[in-house]
């Protein structure tokens, strides 16, 4: 608490009553100048002296807040814990918040072929509302991280999931496309917006050489969710019908969302001042190149997610229940292999160095699609793209988090602006690819082609991120 006392004549002080601290503030910031002094001026009237009062009292009150805004941004929190009971709580309440958010969009593939039925519109129609499921969970990342960043974690996290339940339960009463594009696509998308960014960011400030370790099992919660939805949804949908098939995923997103609202705590003190853009974050040509990458790799990356269950009905001849066995199989792969991947970032590699393999083994695998005829080759084309699919969503904000260790504050905006980047990716990407898919005549040879070379796209883009770092220098970790 501070006091204002009237000192010597031309001094005022401040004096915080806690610490016996005094802060002086001498006559030369309070006396008017002419600029103020005509203030309270208007033509032909007579100078008051209520502007110079105001004007003191302004200079009091501004340095009193800056020495409050100092003392508040010079606190000691130390190095991360690096492990311990409350920092891997905080890695679980992350992976709980991936399996709602990555976790229902990694599932959105029974949906797209759902919905194509459902509605009787054709696959691009329907990936918009996956689109734009994704577009804001990415999107909304630079105002959730951010609002975070300043103290408002938990508030963040509530109206969140607030929003992810409202949107599930609506798209259970939903029966046209409209009303799936406001509740699933756009509802369920803002709220996982909100939480996922400030989840991720939170995780980071916890561990320091275990974080790419801490943020792969993070990560795993998407691998997860990928196998609970598309299971929930193979059982309940014959029996129960698509609203309480809806109302029940609903329930289980609940009592991840409860777990995380209650045990989830903010360790990195709240940064008050600053803008919801760094934008000289865009100087370091490593950020700047990698946020770039990953734009092109998050353009291709999701067409298996959202079209394998298609393209097993449309080419191989696969029945709709049996599709739905595929994403689970390709998010079950995802388990491991983003535990895996950013173990042996930690371990050995560093992140960046192991997402440029991920990515072009991505890259290389997509291209292979094409030759797939039949079941066996459908089945083994999925284990293998899983391992790198996986392994890409993993390492990217693992890859964040390393570019980020420098001032951990800065955390949840300089994350949020790169999701906020990739976010334009999602978005069209699966439209794009199923336009290629009705401009081909139902083939799938051109998504095909596209997202394989944005993905290389991609990983040219990230090389140059880690050349601008550690130049051609391969033995460096990054």
């Amino acid at each position: 608490m501070h006091d204002i006392s009237q000192g010597a004549p031309g001094d005022r002080k401040a004096i915080d009553k806690e610490k016996g601290e005094t802060l002086s503030i001498h006559s030369s910031d309070t006396s008017p100048d002419n600029e103020s002094s005509s203030l309270g001026k208007q033509d032909g009237e007579e100078y008051t002296g209520s502007a110079p009062i105001s004007k003191t009292e302004s200079n009091v009150v501004r340095r009193v807040l800056t020495h409050l805004s100092a003392r508040t941004s010079n606190v000691s929190i130390g190095p991360p814990p690096d492990g311990g009971f409350h920092a891997w709580l905080q890695c679980a309440m992350a992976c709980m918040t991936v399996t709602t958010t990555w976790g229902f969009v990694n599932s959105f593939g029974m949906f797209q072929s759902f919905y194509v039925g459902f509605l009787n519109r054709p696959p691009s129609d329907i990936a918009w509302i996956g689109g734009f499921q994704v577009f804001f969970l990415f999107f909304v990342g630079t105002f959730s991280g951010r609002l975070a960043d300043a103290g408002y974690f938990k508030q963040v996290i509530f109206v969140g999931s607030f929003l992810q339940l409202l949107g599930i339960y609506m798209a259970s009463i939903s029966t046209q496309y409209w009303q799936l594009i406001l509740s699933h696509g756009i509802c369920v998308g803002l709220g996982n917006g909100c939480i996922f960014a400030p989840s991720v960011a939170l995780v980071s400030t916890y561990f320091s050489t275990k974080k790419s370790l801490a943020i792969g099992i993070s990560a795993s919660g998407g691998a997860i969710g990928g196998l609970i939805f598309p299971a929930m949804v193979q059982n309940l949908l014959p029996k129960i019908g698509f609203a309480w098939t809806m109302r029940s995923l609903g329930l289980v997103d609940a009592f991840f969302l409860l777990c995380v609202n209650l045990f989830a705590k903010q360790r990195v003190p709240p940064r008050r001042s600053g803008q919801f853009l760094d934008l000289q974050s865009f100087r370091d040509m490593t950020y700047t190149l990698y946020g770039i990458g990953m734009f092109f790799t998050f353009w291709g990356l999701y067409f298996p997610f959202f079209y394998l269950s298609a393209f097993a009905r449309d080419k191989i001849g696969f029945e709709q229940t049996k599709s739905i066995n595929l994403v689970l199989l390709l998010n079950g792969v995802g388990i491991p292999a983003r535990i895996f991947a950013n173990y042996v970032a930690d371990t050995w590699t560093g992140p960046l160095n192991l997402m440029l393999f991920a990515a072009l083994g991505g890259s290389i695998v997509m291209y292979t699609m094409a030759a797939i005829h039949d079941t066996a080759g459908l089945y083994t084309w999925t284990v293998i793209y899983g391992i790198p699919g996986a392994g890409v969503q993993s390492l990217f904000p693992a890859v964040l988090g390393s570019l980020t260790a420098k001032d951990l504050s800065k955390a949840g905006v300089r994350i949020g602006m790169i999701f906020t980047m990739v976010s334009f990716a999602v978005l069209s990407g699966p439209p794009i690819c199923g336009a290629l898919i009705t401009a081909g005549n139902g083939s799938y040879l051109g998504p095909q082609l596209f997202t394989g070379s944005s993905i290389l796209l991609g990983w040219g883009l990230m090389c140059g991120a880690r050349f601008a770092t550690a130049g051609t220098n391969v033995k460096i970790r990054i």
